[in-house]
């Protein structure tokens, strides 16, 4: 019977010329790709983030591969960064076998968050010279990303304006109260409106100070006065804090319907995935992307949950990192509007968007309106319709 013989197998054994890591790394993996691109970017303003004194950090071209291949296999963790520099050979191979830290990883991803921008641009510029894309097609769609931030922490515009009102009426109220001897004529609004929270602090103060100097009351009649007035100072003090909060909420708002309290940059808004099928509204962004041959070439975060409004913008947004508009443009009737298809003849675009009854007039058994403005006769040189009995309506 012949003897079996095994591969020899020595753990500990010691290399006197050890291998190449990338020895076992395909030529075709991604992960060369990345290499590659990481490379050929001009990271002078990531390196300008970094101080001259102090101890040395790790490269910021390595640190940017190694966070950018984790994220490409969704990778998001810092300590599963950690852990895989340590373990998987790509990881090891794109450090150069340096091991930096989880709290390390964290602080350079906070670190690159204003030059992420910066760093996209140049990644679509370089796809550009390859002759990838052109830069003269967008491709556009939204889609509605949930935020982190507690959807039980909402702040409504038409709520808050309610209660700012009624505030306003218990203010209004109280003034009339105040003994005018005492609050001063010259500070009592005329109107609701002209309340502001620095206006009820002054005559707060005025009240404490003519109080201040009126003797100490003797008789009970006089006793309660004083402690009316005091109260009457508390309750206006309130309501100054309170008229400061809804201000401070509008002002937050701003074009906006809502808000979170623990991500005040997020709308409420529906989501595409509804678990309850309630129609629940959950805190959110409203992410537009372009694309050309399957390649990301912009995106852009709104609060305005409508992609209608969001068109103008997304196509400057275009132009501001390129330096032109794109040429043509292609959109679903989510997007279609009487301002975008301006917009877009005034940029000299060419553009395949849909307007939003497109789909219901090209049914089978559609009958427009005869009585609608789409289904009368327009003369746009003297700016007029025609009704269907021969009528001209002017609009």
């Amino acid at each position: 019977m012949s003897k079996l013989h095994y591969i020899s197998y020595i753990q500990n054994q010691t290399v006197l010329f050890p291998q190449r890591i990338d020895e076992d790394i395909a030529e075709n993996d991604p992960v060369r790709i990345l290499n590659h691109i990481v490379e050929h970017l001009d990271l002078t303003h990531v390196k300008n983030l970094y101080r001259e004194k102090g101890r040395s950090p790790y490269h910021p071209k390595m640190m940017l591969k190694v966070i950018l291949y984790a994220y490409m296999n969704n990778i998001y963790s810092c300590r599963k960064i950690e852990r895989l520099l340590r373990r998987d050979i790509h990881f090891i191979w794109l450090a150069g076998s340096s091991k930096p830290d989880f709290i390390t990883i964290n602080r350079f991803r906070n670190r690159l968050k204003d030059e992420i921008t910066n760093i996209f641009t140049q990644v679509v510029l370089m796809l550009c010279e390859y002759g990838l894309i052109s830069l003269d097609v967008e491709y556009i769609d939204g889609s509605k990303i949930e935020s982190k931030a507690n959807k039980y922490t909402f702040v409504w515009r038409k709520t808050t304006e309610k209660n700012r009102e009624k505030l306003l009426k218990k203010i209004s109220a109280l003034l009339e109260q105040i003994d005018e001897n005492i609050a001063g004529e010259s500070l009592l609004p005329e109107n609701e409106a002209d309340i502001t929270p620095e206006m009820l602090s002054a005559l707060s103060e005025m009240l404490n100070r003519s109080l201040a100097s009126v003797p100490e009351p003797a008789g009970k009649e006089s006793k309660a006065v004083l402690r009316e007035k005091k109260k009457q100072i508390k309750e206006l003090e309130k309501h100054k804090d309170k008229l400061e909060e809804y201000n401070r909420k509008l002002l937050t708002l701003g074009k906006r319907n809502s808000y979170s309290k623990t991500d005040k940059d997020a709308t409420f808004m529906h989501m595409k995935e509804d678990a309850m099928r309630n129609g629940q509204t959950k805190p959110g962004y409203n992410l537009q992307t372009s694309t050309e041959n399957q390649f990301i070439t912009d995106f852009a975060f709104y609060p305005n949950p409508t992609d209608t409004l969001t068109m103008p913008s997304f196509l400057a947004s275009f132009k501001e990192r390129y330096g032109h508009f794109a040429s043509t443009i292609i959109a679903d009737s989510g997007y279609g509007s009487e301002e975008n298809y301006r917009y877009m003849e005034e940029h000299d675009m060419e553009a395949y968007v849909k307007y939003n009854r497109f789909h219901i007039e090209h049914r089978m058994h559609y009958t427009p309106n005869p009585f609608s403005a789409e289904g009368m006769f327009y003369n746009k040189e003297k700016d007029f319709y025609v009704v269907p009995w021969g009528s001209i309506w002017n609009g």
